[in-house]
């Protein structure tokens, strides 16, 4: 009776740090859009760079994104002194760190100089989520519940969420009080904090599984490449990560032009979309929170599907908006805009979570990181295009900084593609009965 009391004891304990761990690695990635909101209007208003140049960047800037996979192979086969995951934690805390002090203290920052130091704070960022994702994996995994996966990806996901709001919220205001480049310090030294707390933990106190041979790197990486594509062969796996790719990248997102246009044409204050931005990360909060109690044993082709429909309405939703209609009906442009901007910048994100449960259940014991690395740079990769697609759309349409007439249209376009994945959400497969039952 002592010894299992003793082995409760110690399970609780574990799983305290793991959550620790968890909660201040997501915590730390989510208050990313602190500075991210400060970089927006550091473009536009401080450096003059227009809407489609500002698209172009913010989509550009993801490209370290798209290094997933090959920073889930490291993670999984090259220990750093002995462990797989919080040194690679610190490792991109570190980067990061450099490149947001980088961009507050260097005086009169080109746009060339400023996007490569995006580029490896994004880098940083990447390192960082692969080895936050792989620990919340493994932790499912090892957890004595059937649900631990989905309880923890809730938990990292409510986490980033809250920091998420609270960074927007800060950032909204500060931008009110203090320059961009204050914000940028800020958090960097967040970051140096973040450092040092990693550096502090050690990983044997996670109790995360170990590799079962001791092969040498190179052989390690081999290994893990070939679990990572018999992993990839799976129909239901490869045929869901496609589908989830391409309910990205058929979009083509306007979420630039609708920044230029809230801001120059509408003249919303920085608050408004700093707390539009809230409400996005408040939907998200909620949500996860929701799918955890009320969504996570639904089918996630059913789960997925709607989510589409409904971003795709919300789109068309802003059809109305930027003909002012709502105007007419007595709905201020700054309600709308935290509302119903804000709720889509969150939907857009929804489908990560139940997506990511549903390829945990899916993925095969021990190359966890490098198939959740697989899965956000698909993302990742997705996003880009659609930011890439959005600027043609705009382009192509003839919308700019001080011309906004096409918007309805382009906008009806970007609702119908967010329908299109629709046509195909077959391609959603669900684990086999037969291979659960064996379990």
């Amino acid at each position: 009776m002592e010894k299992e009391e003793k082995q409760a004891a110690e399970r609780a304990r574990v799983a305290a740090r793991q959550r620790l761990v968890i909660g201040v690695g997501f915590w730390v990635q989510g208050f990313r859009l602190f500075p991210w909101l400060g970089v927006n209007f550091f473009l536009k208003d401080g450096m003059g760079v227009d809407a489609s140049s500002l698209q172009i960047l913010q989509a550009s800037a993801n490209l370290p994104m798209v290094a997933k996979p090959l920073l889930g192979l490291l993670s999984d086969a090259v220990p750093v002194r002995g462990h797989r995951r919080l040194p690679y934690v610190a490792i991109g805390a570190l980067l990061q760190a450099i490149s947001w002090l980088a961009i507050a203290l260097w005086p009169a920052i080109s746009l060339p100089v400023l996007t490569i130091f995006l580029l490896l704070s994004n880098f940083g960022a990447s390192i960082c989520e692969v080895a936050n994702d792989a620990i919340v994996a493994e932790a499912g995994k090892l957890s004595t519940s059937s649900s631990g996966s989905g309880q923890l990806q809730s938990f990292a996901w409510m986490f980033g969420s809250s920091a998420g709001a609270l960074g927007n919220l800060l950032g909204g205001i500060a931008l009110s009080y203090f320059s961009p480049k204050v914000m940028f310090l800020f958090f960097a030294i967040l970051l140096v904090l973040q450092f040092i707390t990693t550096v502090a933990i050690p990983e044997s106190s996670l109790k995360l599984p170990k590799p079962a041979t001791n092969l040498s790197a190179i052989s390690s990486i081999q290994r893990q490449i070939k679990e990572l594509s018999c992993a990839l062969c799976m129909p239901e796996m490869f045929w869901s990560i496609v589908w989830f790719s391409v309910s990205y990248a058929v979009i083509p997102f306007l979420l630039g032009t609708m920044f230029f246009y809230q801001t120059e044409v509408l003249k919303l204050d920085s608050s408004v979309i700093g707390l539009s931005k809230v409400f996005g990360q408040m939907t998200l909060l909620a949500w996860s929170m929701s799918y955890n109690k009320y969504f996570k044993t639904m089918s996630a082709r059913k789960v997925l599907s709607v989510l589409q429909f409904v971003t795709a309405l919300v789109m068309l939703s802003d059809v109305f908006f930027v003909q002012g209609i709502y105007r007419k009906i007595g709905i201020p442009d700054s309600i709308y805009t935290i509302i119903f901007s804000g709720l889509l910048e969150g939907l857009i994100f929804f489908k990560v979570l139940p997506f990511s449960v549903h390829i945990a259940k899916l993925c095969p014991a021990g190359c966890e990181g490098s198939v959740m690395a697989f899965v956000m740079s698909a993302l990742a990769l997705a996003t880009i295009v659609s930011g890439y697609l959005g600027v043609a759309l705009a382009a192509f349409m003839g919308v700019s900084g001080d011309n906004f007439s096409a918007l309805p249209t382009c906008l009806l376009i970007e609702a119908a593609c967010t329908m299109l994945p629709l046509c195909c959400s077959s391609l959603i497969k669900e684990r086999r009965e037969k291979e659960k039952k064996e379990e």
